[in-house]
């Protein structure tokens, strides 16, 4: 069966950190790209990708930033995909503090299909759709 919503926890580490003692924004951004890419590998979507010769890459990130995390804060992060077109697909994320699940940061990705060649839009592989379970706008976590 599949998991609509994939989800892992981070350990905030010191290099994480701004010169105003919390997270850097730039932090969460890079976290929001690592788990898409370990939710992708997770749903044995890597193959799928290399034999259609394509990568994804991002079109645009919104992030909303709701409070800050500290060094040494353990972050649940969840991630889902809300929609495929033919080449582009809406991810979404929430950074959680694990100790009382307080709502930190929340996020959305569109990301594009491309051609590793050409870096042009291509159609999404049905194979790559069928693998994932989405989650509707309205459905959030």
């Amino acid at each position: 069966m599949k998991e609509a919503i994939f989800s892992e926890e981070i350990i905030v580490s010191s290099g994480a950190i701004d010169g105003n003692g919390h997270v850097n924004n730039v932090a969460f951004v890079g976290w929001m790209q690592d788990v898409a890419t370990r939710h992708f590998e997770s749903a044995g979507c890597g193959e799928a990708m290399r034999a259609a010769g394509a990568t994804w890459v991002v079109r645009s990130h919104h992030v909303e930033y709701l409070g800050p995390a500290f060094e040494g804060d353990r972050l649940r992060v969840l991630t889902w995909i809300v929609d495929f077109g033919r080449a582009r697909s809406m991810r979404r994320y929430r950074f959680l503090r694990a100790s009382d699940g307080k709502l930190l940061v929340r996020g959305e990705t569109d990301w594009v299909f491309v051609s590793a060649k050409t870096g042009r839009p291509c159609s999404i592989p049905e194979e790559i759709k069928r693998a994932f379970a989405l989650v509707p706008s309205d459905g959030e976590p």
